[in-house]
């Protein structure tokens, strides 16, 4: 077990060091400028990382706000399982999170994808759709960074090949930015 601690400890110390880390000032400008002009942050991913969208989501509702009077609107595409189940069953698994963009999003809200190996086609069709209607989006991958890299505006991909250190660096930059925005005032 040492071992293992010694290694992951190892791993995420590594990815906290690369030029990703950097990107995290664009995220956290974008979701200011979007809380500034009352425009949503969307969230979406797979497995563990929808349930960080969820936990990400919270963070912004309340967190950012909570000494400034006003959190931002946020929303995670993966909470509602009504919505999830019938857009799966109906149009089909790919489309769970491109089929809600389309009818809540609007120019100038942000859209963040949250995944591992930034190829499973519901968040690639988030991000299309979400360029499509005019939305700032943004992608926190690991592994190679997979098709996710090349179509969100923003990428802040970590090169790990490890899905657990994946996941919880989207947790860190979703934290950081919570922290540096509770910081902030807003009018």
């Amino acid at each position: 077990m040492n071992e293992l601690i010694e290694q992951y400890t190892k791993d995420l110390h590594h990815a906290m060091h690369q030029p990703a880390m950097g990107q995290i000032k664009l995220l956290t400008q974008a979701i200011q400028v979007a809380w500034s002009a009352n425009k949503t942050i969307y969230f979406c991913g797979n497995g563990g990382s929808a349930g960080n969208a969820i936990h990400l989501a919270n963070d912004l509702i309340y967190g950012a706000g909570k000494n400034n009077g006003k959190g931002i609107r946020a929303e995670a595409l993966s909470a509602n399982a009504a919505v999830l189940t019938c857009l799966a069953n109906d149009l089909g698994y790919d489309h769970i999170y491109s089929e809600q963009l389309r009818v809540k999003a609007n120019p100038g809200d942000v859209l963040i994808i949250l995944s591992g190996s930034g190829n499973s086609p519901n968040v690639v069709k988030a991000l299309e759709t979400g360029n499509h209607l005019g939305m700032n989006t943004f992608a926190i991958l690991g592994f190679t960074g997979g098709r996710c890299k090349e179509i969100a505006k923003t990428s802040i991909h970590f090169d790990i090949q490890d899905m657990q250190i994946a996941e919880d660096l989207q947790l860190i930059v979703g934290h950081l930015c919570m922290k540096f925005l509770a910081l902030q005032v807003q009018a």
